[in-house]
């Protein structure tokens, strides 16, 4: 078992996040891991939880993963966007606040942007991951 306080756990920026072969950077984005990618003795399926710290006006462009994600808002306002993979235009956008849940399937292009000009916003993040090759910090 580990026990620790998550303020002991390193903050690592968010740059650049892939999407189409293009890269653009996140803004204002601090990611905490809060659990390690990987197998336990038990042969538990590998996953990951992470706590994003995002500034005022901070946003995560859009962009795709392989694994699933599923989020939980903290605190602060978010707008989240899912985007079309063909035209990339935003076919869903929802404002998320404390206590919202998000689900984001395996490739789905999405984004998200804390509507706050002043306060930060965070929230948890589970990811399934396939190997660990595949995550990336987005």
């Amino acid at each position: 078992m580990i026990a620790m306080k998550s303020a002991n756990v390193e903050i690592m920026q968010v740059g650049a996040v892939q999407y189409k072969g293009e890269s653009s950077n996140a803004k204002h984005v601090g990611v905490q891991w809060l659990s390690k990618v990987g197998q336990d003795a038990e042969g538990s399926p590998a996953y990951g939880l992470r706590l994003f710290t995002v500034g005022p006006s901070g946003e995560i462009p859009i962009h795709n993963h392989a694994y699933i994600q599923t989020m939980y808002i903290i605190s602060g306002n978010f707008e989240c966007s899912a985007f079309d993979p063909d035209t990339d235009s935003v076919i869903d956008k929802r404002i998320c606040n404390p206590g919202d849940m998000v689900y984001i399937p395996s490739q789905e292009p999405h984004g998200m942007r804390n509507l706050s000009e002043t306060d930060q916003g965070q929230f948890l993040c589970c990811i399934c991951t396939l190997d660990s090759s595949m995550v990336c910090p987005g």
